[in-house]
């Protein structure tokens, strides 16, 4: 009978389905094991970048479900933000059906791949029952002192009428209107991480089963510093303005400073603002650009002098112009900077163009001259010679010098020693309609308040239109209007909705008991938490990871995570991504046009489309959908099945890197799977007559599931597979008895259940396996037939292979030196040339010297 996928798959999804095999249930007297994959954003289409994510989570899930756990392995989408609005404004309709449409579309991609996922838990962050209990979060995490609101200074497109998060600020432009944006001072709520900044650095060392590189970028992120606070006395300053604060981690070049700096939204520079329309119009320039670094990094360093000077701490005589300056962020540090532009590129650069002095404070070691053709910034530990040090001006390195400038400035009064964190708090603020909304009221006589718990949820209305830019809520008739919760009096709702890294940052905890009735429930989230296995994209590894991180520390005391689930996830992997050629045809204006894989037809010849086009072939880049070098799932599901979709994202590379799909490699993998049925039909038709080798084959069964226990246990899937292959070889050419080879046939279903679980239930059935696979325990190796009584040891001559030899295992070294040199082959190639060196490594090779 020929291997059919779309019988064989759906017939074996519906038993798991009707068995409940995957239902996560609480069972005490079972360990338990919770994987995760980072959530969907329902776009509409998996990719096959899906697969391999979710594949990964899948062979885990089955694994330790085989090896006796109680598995949580739960789905769900990450359904709110911006694309949901733009696709309302460009193509009518409402964000909620486009949602749930293309939920409904990708669920159903999914589901055929046969993936280990408890259903009943799945929920989408645009569920009302979800982003309820968030909102109840929002307000306990409000009264533990959690939540504030401010001012600050965001990114505001002025044609979407909405704060732009850096990453949607594209050269100074909105990444959807093309918009100059604007620096603009709104009233934000925040989240206040950074009282966690020391906490979240110093658990980094605890988290022995992360990616070093995401530890360290989590580091950067948090920026752990150690510098001097101080302040400028003014000269020439307005009332009220006598001193400007600065943080500086380079403290050692205080002597080289050739001017001050204030951002364009410092205090001094309003103030300036309202009194000179001069400043006004900097100013005003200044907000065009973007407020992250990479922006202000790229502008052109502009300032303007604003007539103010301050003395400098060592010397009163010693006056510095302030300027306002555009590089200057009022986020970082104190909103003011002193320039020292001998050892700051920045700084050399507006110094340069300003005409400002550029003392140097050091020199390379061993340097004669002391004039700086360009900012001179060394390794922090790469020796220089101090010209205008605090310690002397002996030899020294930076980070030597930066604590003597510290000690030297606190003995003198000037400063202190702070510890500060480049972390800042979060900003959860969006001007947008398709978001969880914030639940506080404004009241003119009680002010800001909660709404009270018994209101919520305060659900998104349905009836609103996108055909005005700018936030549907705040022009709703009648869904702002409300009752102050405290008084009674009529008020008006925050029509903000929360950044929807709100919505990801504690979904893990919800699936623990995802129609609780409170975020979550204690029991459940006592039992299934922390996610033991969390995999996901490296482009999540700074904001959703550390997002998540806090999150926890915050549930934990709010009341709704216990304490042992302060850091979320215990191990974490970040897989690689899936590659695939570029095609192209060149376009009428010359530039290309991108073609899909399935359109374009290789030969010899070169590639073209099927009705002769000449297609270009580009390099191999992730999958892009503006590129079109996507491969559809459901066309090699439809063509292969899953499996083999399945195994080979699973077997090509290690799963940390990047996999290359090519349609010669998936049908190779058909191939094999289809060798493993006509396999398994031969040895269920086989005669019950002995054989011979039933030893060797059960020792070479008890090795592989050793081998591949060990490959999934390290998450080295292309290592087991590469070994199930093997098996497959040495079980196709055994010549033992039906029972041993349907034992072994039964062992192979097994190990390649987790990769392959349809073709595994197949043939593990007509092996005589009892029951499911999916449900049969792991199989053991036995210690006993892992020891091996003979090895086969390859022997080199000159460095060459040229034959081997089977010898007991613990036949002693003189002894197989004897077999050697009496060997047919190793006789023949010496032709009587003496030997000059015998080496024998026990267990792995011969070397012979002539």
């Amino acid at each position: 009978m020929p291997y059919d996928p779309a019988v064989i798959e759906s017939r074996w999804q519906k038993a798991w389905a009707d068995a409940g095999v995957f239902t996560a249930k609480r069972d005490t007297t079972r360990p338990k094991y919770y994987v995760l994959e980072m959530f969907p954003y329902p776009s509409g289409r998996i990719h096959m970048g899906h697969v391999r994510n979710y594949t990964m989570g899948d062979v885990v899930a089955r694994y330790k479900g085989s090896c006796g756990f109680s598995v949580l392995h739960p789905m769900g989408w990450d359904a709110f933000g911006m694309p949901a609005e733009n696709a309302a404004m460009e193509r009518g309709g409402h964000p909620k059906d486009w949602t749930y449409s293309n939920i409904a579309d990708m669920r159903g991609q999914m589901q055929p791949l046969g993936l280990s996922i408890d259903w009943s838990r799945e929920f989408a962050t645009c569920d009302v029952e979800y982003y309820g209990q968030q909102q109840a979060m929002f307000i306990d995490m409000m009264e533990k002192g959690l939540v504030y609101r401010k001012n600050a200074v965001v990114n505001w497109d002025p044609v979407d009428m909405t704060v732009l998060a850096n990453e949607q600020v594209i050269d100074g432009k909105g990444w959807r209107s093309g918009a100059a944006v604007e620096r603009r001072e709104l009233t934000q709520w925040f989240f206040k991480i950074s009282d966690y900044s020391a906490e979240l650095l110093e658990a980094l060392d605890g988290l022995e089963n992360w990616p070093e590189k995401v530890r360290l970028m989590q580091a950067n992120w948090i920026g752990q510093s150690r510098g001097l606070q101080f302040a400028f006395s003014t000269v020439d300053a307005p009332e009220g303005f006598d001193r400007i604060e600065v943080y500086t981690t380079r403290p050692d070049t205080l002597l080289g400073a050739s001017f001050a700096a204030i951002s364009p939204d410092h205090p001094l520079a309003k103030h300036l603002e309202r009194h000179s329309p001069e400043v006004a119009a900097f100013v005003a320039e200044c907000r065009k650009i973007g407020t992250s670094e990479e922006a202000l990094e790229k502008a052109e360093k502009r300032g303007l002098d604003t007539g103010v000077r301050v003395r400098h701490p060592f010397d009163t005589a010693v006056e510095l112009p302030v300027y306002i300056a555009n590089f200057v962020l009022m986020e970082y540090g104190t909103g003011a900077i002193f320039g020292c532009p001998a050892h700051d590129p920045r700084d050399f650069e507006f110094a340069s163009k300003y005409g400002l002095p550029i003392p140097p404070v050091f020199v390379p070691e061993g340097a004669e001259e002391e004039v700086l053709t360009e900012a001179f910034v060394p390794m922090k530990s790469e020796p220089v010679r101090y010209i205008r040090g605090f310690a002397g001006e002996e030899v020294q390195t930076g980070a030597d010098a930066v604590d003597a400038a510290i000690a030297f400035c606190e003995e003198k009064g000037v400063g202190r020693g702070v510890t500060n964190y480049r972390l800042r708090d979060w900003g959860v603020s969006r001007q947008r309609y398709w978001g969880c909304p914030i639940p506080v009221i404004h009241c003119e006589k009680c002010g800001v308040v909660p709404e009270a718990k018994e209101n919520l949820p305060i659900e998104l209305p349905y009836d609103v239109t996108f055909d005005i830019p700018g936030n549907p809520l705040d022009r709703h008739p009648t869904w702002r209007d409300c009752s102050c919760p405290k008084c009674g009096a009529a008020a008006r709702r925050e029509t903000d909705t929360m950044d929807t890294f709100v919505d990801s940052s504690w979904y893990y905890a919800r699936f623990t008991s995802p129609h609780a009735a409170t975020p979550t429930d204690p029991a459940e989230a006592e039992y299934w938490m922390n996610v033991d296995q969390y995999i996901g994209g490296v482009e999540h590894a700074i904001l959703h990871l550390l997002y998540s991180r806090f999150f926890a520390r915050a549930m934990h005391k709010t009341g709704h995570l216990p304490a042992s689930a302060i850091e979320p996830f215990n191990a974490l992997f970040t897989q690689g991504m899936v590659t695939h050629e570029t095609y192209a045809t060149k376009g009428a204006d010359g530039r290309p046009v991108w073609q899909m894989p399935e359109d374009v037809e290789k030969t010899d010849k070169g590639a073209r489309l099927k009705d002769g086009t000449p297609v270009e072939v580009g390099p191999i880049i992730k999958m892009s959908k503006s590129k079109k070098n996507v491969v559809d799932p459901m066309n090699i599901i439809a063509t292969y099945g899953a499996d083999t979709a399945r195994w080979f994202v699973m077997s090509d590379s290690p799963p940390e890197r990047d996999v290359e799909w090519t349609a010669s490699g998936a049908e190779a993998t058909a191939k094999y799977l289809n060798r493993v049925w006509v396999l398994s039909e031969r040895i269920a038709q086989m005669p019950d007559a002995e054989g011979k080798g039933d030893d060797d084959l059960l020792r070479a069964m008890h090795r592989i599931a050793q081998d591949v226990t060990q490959a999934i246990e390290g998450f080295a899937f292309n290592k087991a597979i590469a070994k199930l292959y093997e098996f497959t070889n040495t079980l196709s050419k055994s010549q033992a008895g039906k029972p041993a080879m349907q034992e072994a046939m039964r062992t192979l279903a097994q190990l390649m259940s987790p990769m392959v679980p349809h073709l595994a239930e197949e043939v593990w059935a007509q092996q005589g396996g009892t029951g499911l696979v999916a449900k049969a325990p792991w199989p053991q190796p036995d210690p006993a037939m892992l020891v091996q009584d003979t090895v086969t040891l390859p022997i080199q001559i000159n460095g060459k292979r040229r034959g081997e030899i089977t010898i007991p295992a613990d036949m002693p070294t003189s002894e197989v030196e004897k077999r050697v040199l009496a060997d047919d082959a190793v006789v023949k190639f010496l032709a009587g040339k003496p030997v000059k060196k015998l080496i024998v490594v026990p267990g792995r090779i011969v070397n012979v010297v002539i």
